[in-house]
């Protein structure tokens, strides 16, 4: 397996949902709470991009395994292990290492923050497993869409502000036989309502994968939610899940979660509802299945850009 078989195979550029979330926590934490870790900004990188880049691997090498369609509709072509002539054991072996790296970088965060960080992390490792393994995998059934999305979008973006913010939101102990959990109701809703867009932004690209493969789908049998639901109903709903987005903005700067600067993300929504307005005219895996992935890059960079800018400015004022 060279370096470009590699990246087919872990679908590197999809990365994006859940590096954006990660530094939209990191960022949150430095805008809410005015505090930043190093070393478990490091750690928790490593272990998150190594389990994400295993889970797309596990995927393909599922969808290799499982097909019952194997030409007439570019198999060859989009399947990674089958384009390239991967071998099995090459596969499974980089699989297995990637979890490794996935696991150590996630002990040595938890050892660093605590066992909230281990529950939460060790149940988004099994939901991820599940996702594209198992016998019914969650990515076959119509719950890829919620799944991906509250775990990548929101699962992620409350570890990566937690692991900076250490007990300001939620701590739990144990002592004497006894658990304690403490949560701080006001701030967990913030962090919610601030992960909202993430979240359906996620569910977005998810569910225009799924709509650009009902076809393929039905042939082998994964009933996702666009199967379940005809594509235009989806479609409609693809175009809700960014207008939300829009509207849980306002929401977070009337609550005074996000900067006045929000008001300038408005500007995106331009751009947005013209690849809302293509995608619905046609819906191709090569062409325009990326707009989706457009769409989240857009917004989720510009919020970035925002929280960034007030971060700096509140530092020179």
């Amino acid at each position: 397996m060279n370096v470009k078989s590699f990246l087919k195979l872990v679908e590197l550029p999809t990365k994006v949902a859940s590096m954006i979330p990660f530094t939209l926590g990191t960022l949150y934490a430095l805008y809410r709470f005015d505090h930043f870790e190093v070393l478990n900004f490091a750690l928790m990188l490593i272990s998150l991009l190594s389990f994400d880049m295993a889970t797309t691997a596990i995927n393909n090498y599922y969808d290799f395994k499982k097909a019952s369609k194997t030409s007439g509709y570019g198999y060859e072509t989009h399947n990674p292990i089958v384009h390239f002539k991967l071998k099995e054991f090459t596969v499974v072996a980089t699989i297995f290492t990637l979890l490794l790296l996935a696991v150590g970088g996630g002990i040595a965060l938890v050892s660093q923050t605590g066992i909230l960080v281990f529950l939460l992390g060790g149940l988004s490792f099994l939901i991820g497993i599940l996702y594209s393994f198992g016998p019914i995998p969650i990515s076959r059934m119509p719950l890829g869409e919620l799944f991906s999305g509250l775990f990548m979008g929101f699962v992620i973006i409350f570890i990566s502000a937690y692991i900076h913010s250490g007990d300001s939101v939620i701590y739990l102990q144990f002592q004497g036989g006894w658990a304690t959990l403490g949560i701080h109701w006001p701030e967990l809703l913030y962090m919610f309502w601030f992960s909202v867009p993430a979240i359906l932004g996620i569910a977005g690209i998810m569910l225009a994968n799924n709509i650009c493969d009902i076809d393929d789908d039905l042939e082998n049998r994964r009933y996702t939610l666009p199967v379940y639901i005809g594509r235009q109903n989806a479609l409609l709903l693809f175009s809700l899940l960014y207008y939300c987005s829009y509207a849980d903005l306002i929401v977070l700067l009337i609550l005074g979660i996000h900067p006045l600067l929000v008001l300038a993300l408005l500007l995106t929504l331009i751009p947005l509802r013209r690849n809302i307005a293509a995608f619905r005219i046609k819906q191709e895996k090569a062409s325009t299945f990326i707009l989706s992935v457009k769409n989240f890059v857009l917004l989720s960079t510009a919020r970035i850009a925002v929280l960034a800018l007030a971060i700096v400015l509140d530092a020179l004022l």
